[in-house]
């Protein structure tokens, strides 16, 4: 079997009624663009053309990590998305690991995620929790008659913002943002309200399950990345996963996965090399990688200013 080397993939797009046309000019638009999932295929390299789940399953900790296998076994465990947004996206909720093998099955993952925002209009916002002091039977009453938008917080961001969203929070996107996602490797999204959309195509609401897994207590708060804030920036530190923003004027960046964990590396600003043992791949915008845990040492380089961003496992 040959040796692990660097993974780039190919992107799975997914029409979205809340799509806009930043990711892909397409009609219906394009609204979220799968950058690093299980199901997506190697673009090029020894592996072309499989998945990144049949390599996982085939080398297991060598390119999950140690921490991984641990926690998922060989599935790969998180899952990266690109959002963009022209509509709200309908208020939602995911559940935690134990509500999602209650309610979904024994073999399904929560979803805590994270967005970090690329761009934002002038007025985006978004809606992140409920008010301070909602009661769960609060919450109950406006999910059921449909007034939980009298309940809930409405936040205005700017590109360079974090948010970590735990299981049980509820949430949505607004118009005119586009951001990354790292969540769990799960796609388990309850319903609570979709802005009176029809319930058909697929867009049903999930009253009962949204009820079981809200929590009107999660809330969380905004971190933002300063253009001067230097190279590294930990981002998000969880159990499920991490996130670092790095930051540079051109000059190289030397990145380690020390054999713990895979790095998801997407490039969300110019264009980038990146360089290990026996390997090498130029990577635009928007494009990903993922190195595996036993490649160690690589080296990022870029002709102009970049920014990327690097997840692992928690």
């Amino acid at each position: 079997m040959s040796m692990l080397e660097a993974l780039r993939l190919v992107p799975q797009y997914h029409v979205r009624v809340w799509g806009a046309q930043h990711l892909k000019s397409a009609e219906p638009p394009i609204g979220e663009a799968w950058v690093v999932y299980e199901d997506n295929l190697i673009a090029d390299g020894p592996y072309a053309g499989r998945t990144l789940a049949d390599l996982a399953t085939d080398f297991g900790p060598a390119l999950l990590g140690p921490r991984a296998v641990e926690r998922t076994g060989l599935r790969f465990p998180i899952l990266i998305k690109l959002l963009d947004t022209a509509d709200w996206l309908s208020l939602q909720v995911h559940p935690n690991d134990e509500d999602a093998r209650r309610l979904e099955g024994p073999e399904q993952f929560g979803k805590t995620e994270a967005w970090h925002i690329l761009e934002a209009e002038p007025q985006a916002e978004l809606i992140f929790g409920l008010r301070p002091g909602t009661t769960p039977d609060a919450l109950a009453a406006a999910i059921q008659d449909g007034t939980i938008l009298d309940l809930v917080q409405y936040r205005n961001v700017r590109a360079g913002d974090t948010l970590f969203i735990r299981a049980g929070t509820i949430h949505a996107l607004g118009p005119g943002l586009l951001l990354y996602e790292v969540q769990q490797t799960s796609d388990i999204t309850y319903r609570v309200f979709d802005w009176n959309r029809p319930q058909a195509a697929g867009r049903a609401l999930h009253i009962d399950r949204s009820l079981a897994v809200s929590d009107p207590d999660a809330v969380g708060e905004v971190q933002h990345w300063p253009a001067d804030s230097g190279e590294h920036v930990p981002l998000i530190q969880s159990p499920y996963f991490t996130l670092e923003a790095i930051a540079s004027d051109a000059s190289a960046v030397d990145l380690h996965t020390r054999a713990e964990t895979f790095h998801a590396l997407t490039v969300i600003e110019g264009d980038v090399d990146v360089e290990g043992s026996g390997w090498h791949q130029t990577l635009g915008r928007f494009d990903s990688v993922v190195i595996p845990a036993a490649c160690g040492a690589y080296r990022v380089t870029g002709q102009r200013p970049f920014r990327i961003l690097v997840a692992g496992a928690g």
